[in-house]
C-alpha cells in the first residue's frame, strides 16, 4: 500500500536554499508531497516555489501568509492541509539544509513500518550530534533539552527538534485549536501532548549540520520564551484529559 506523504517547509528568507531542497525531496526513492508556508519573504521564496510548481504540479503546494506569524502558526496551518487533503504521514522540516531530506525516508519507515506514532529526527539521541554550531549554542540546545525533561518528564533527548513525522492519527488527536506556543516552544508542546496522549514516540538519531546558506531565526529569546513556557505547559496539563 501506497502512503500520502506530506513535507511541510516553513520559510522565511529562503531564496538560497528552497529551489534545491525541493527538488532533492521530489528524488527520493519514497514519493513525498510538499507544502512550503511562506511568510511573507520579501526576498521572493514563494516566487521561486510557483515558479517550480509549474514543474510538479499536483505535488508541490503553496500557501502565503501575511507576514510573520510564528513558527507554529505555520505548522498548524499545514497539518490542518494535511488532514483536509487525507495525507497518512506528515512531517516537519527546515528550509536550509540543516535537516538532510534523506532521513525523511528513515522517519517514515519509523512510522510506517515499526509502528511509531511520532518519530522524531534526534541530535541528542545517540551524543551530540550537531555540525557547525558555535559551542555555547550547542550547550544551550541540549540543556534546554534536558530542562524540559526534568520539567515534563518525557523521555525524550531532543525535546526542541524540528524534525519529525507524525501518523495521521496524531494529529487528528490533538486539538490543534489548543496548542498554545507560537515559536520553538510549539515543537516542545507538540510532543509534550502527543507523550501525554500515550502516542507511541521514538527518537531516530540524526546529524544535524548548520545551514550554509541564507540566515538563521534562531535567538536567545526564542529560547527563553520555550523555557519560561515549559512550566506553564506542564501546570496547564495537570488540568487537562488526554483521554483519546
Amino acid at each position: 500500500m501506497e502512503h500520502k506523504n506530506l513535507v511541510i517547509i516553513p520559510t522565511y528568507n529562503e531564496k538560497e536554499n528552497i529551489e534545491a531542497m525541493i527538488e532533492k525531496v521530489f528524488s527520493l526513492p519514497v514519493p513525498f508531497h510538499m507544502l512550503v508556508v511562506d511568510d511573507n519573504s520579501p526576498d521572493g521564496t514563494a516566487t521561486l516555489v510557483r515558479e517550480a510548481q509549474k514543474t510538479h504540479p499536483g505535488k508541490l503546494h503553496l500557501l502565503e501568509r501575511a507576514g510573520k506569524l510564528g513558527l507554529g502558526t505555520a505548522y498548524i496551518e499545514g497539518f490542518k492541509f494535511g488532514l483536509a487533503h487525507g495525507y497518512d504521514y506528515i512531517f516537519e522540516m527546515d528550509a536550509d539544509f540543516s535537516h538532510d531530506p534523506c532521513d525523511l525516508i528513515r522517519l517514515y519507515k519509523a512510522c510506517s513500518q515499526e509502528g511509531a506514532d511520532l518519530a522524531i529526527g534526534s541530535r541528542y539521541k545517540s551524543g551530540v550530534n550537531v555540525v557547525n554550531w558555535p559551542i555555547g549554542r550547542v550547550l544551550m540546545s541540549y540543556f534546554a533539552s534536558l530542562y524540559v525533561q526534568i520539567i515534563t518528564g518525557m523521555r525524550i533527548h531532543d525535546t526542541t527538534a524540528g524534525f519529525k513525522c507524525y501518523a495521521r492519527k496524531v494529529l487528528e488527536t490533538l486539538d490543534l485549536e489548543k496548542i498554545r506556543s507560537k515559536g520553538y516552544g510549539f515543537q516542545i508542546e507538540m510532543k509534550f501532548t502527543a507523550w501525554k496522549y500515550g502516542f507511541q514516540v521514538v527518537e531516530i538519531p540524526i546529524v544535524f549540520t548548520d545551514r550554509r546558506l541564507g540566515t538563521s531565526k534562531m535567538s536567545g529569546g526564542i529560547f527563553n520564551e520555550a523555557l519560561w513556557g515549559v512550566i506553564s505547559m506542564k501546570l496547564w496539563s495537570l488540568f487537562r484529559s488526554y483521554k483519546r
